[in-house]
């Protein structure tokens, strides 16, 4: 089959498409022929070496296709059926193989496309949403990135929480984009302090969480940005790693938390997997959580994808189809 495959960490002209021997299924575990694949931040930071990985490898984790062999003792899927997932290995390819408690039959009324584009953002959106900082109605959230694709998720699903959502862009033309989704509020960061203008938007209070997928450049104004025992989710770097920080600083702003969630633990039981794709695929079904397909590559131009994403140029969800 074809794949992209990483030899040496380093920049997107490291990732190479080439053929490789298809995956197996092992127990446990189910092959899909992949339609889409979803392209994530954290597959750029594995592409860079920031998480440990040996190599070869290739990457993404994120796809919906149709179930073309199973391992032993799987029961919930059969050849035929079309599943999509968030934990592959191997996703930038014509196969991938998944655990079978990580993935999900996709209903009819769910295109390939969409089911490839919601599984890890949609589900970290509902996860930091839903369980992290479980969002109230009346609580007032500060979200980054908001016209990213998390972003535009979790504005929405925090909407639907009955939060009030002050939301950051980088540009005007994101800045329309997060007020079409829901957004109450919007700050251009480029163009004023955030920090300074979360406190006047709420009266000097400060907001009761911050959602930041940013990193390096909005994590110490996000901390100014909290009320007093208000919670630093902190969920990517996309602009780079936060540097070291002494929890003293917790103290001086007022007793604040900082969580740094992942993925993983937000996925076991197999119940709680099951209620949060559900969730979106349900929400999706009946028109209550756009998705927004910004842009597709064909499976060779992983490279080309991944360059768009880190000049930041993604307003939805960036597609690698076979």
């Amino acid at each position: 089959m074809k794949a992209i495959r990483l030899h040496d960490f380093g920049d997107a002209g490291q990732l190479t498409y080439e053929d490789v021997p298809e995956p197996v299924p092992g127990p446990g575990e189910v092959r899909g022929k992949v339609e889409a694949a979803g392209l994530n931040f954290i597959d750029i930071y594995h592409r860079r070496g920031l998480y440990p990985n040996s190599l070869p490898f290739i990457l993404g984790s994120e796809f919906c296709g149709i179930v073309d062999a199973v391992g032993e003792g799987v029961t919930d899927f059969q050849v035929g059926d079309r599943m999509a997932t968030a934990s592959a290995r191997g996703a930038y390819a014509e196969y991938a193989v998944a655990p079978a408690d990580k993935a999900i039959r996709v209903p009819k009324a769910i295109s390939s496309q969409h089911a490839a584009a919601i599984m890890l953002q949609g589900i970290t959106a509902h996860y930091l949403a839903k369980s992290t900082y479980p969002l109230r109605n009346g609580d007032t959230a500060l979200i980054h990135a908001a016209a990213g694709g998390v972003g535009q998720l979790l504005v929405q699903i925090a909407k639907m929480c009955g939060a009030r959502v002050i939301a950051t862009t980088s540009s005007e033309e994101k800045a329309q984009i997060a007020k079409e989704i829901g957004a109450d509020e919007v700050i251009i960061r480029s163009r004023i302090d955030f920090a300074e203008e979360v406190k006047r938007l709420t009266d000097g209070n400060g907001v009761d969480v911050v959602y930041d997928g940013v990193g390096q450049k909005t994590f110490l104004k996000g901390l100014d940005s909290l009320k007093p025992r208000g919670m630093m989710v902190l969920f990517g770097q996309a602009s780079g790693k936060v540097e070291p920080l002494d929890p003293q600083v917790l103290n001086q702003k007022g007793s604040l938390y900082l969580t740094r969630p992942s993925i993983g633990p937000y996925l076991h039981p197999r119940t709680e997997f099951l209620w949060r794709a559900t969730d979106l695929f349900d929400w999706v079904a009946k028109g209550s959580l756009a998705i927004k397909l910004d842009k597709t590559f064909p499976l060779e131009q992983a490279a080309d994808a991944h360059r768009y994403m880190e000049e930041g140029k993604t307003m939805g969800k960036v597609l690698l189809l076979t």
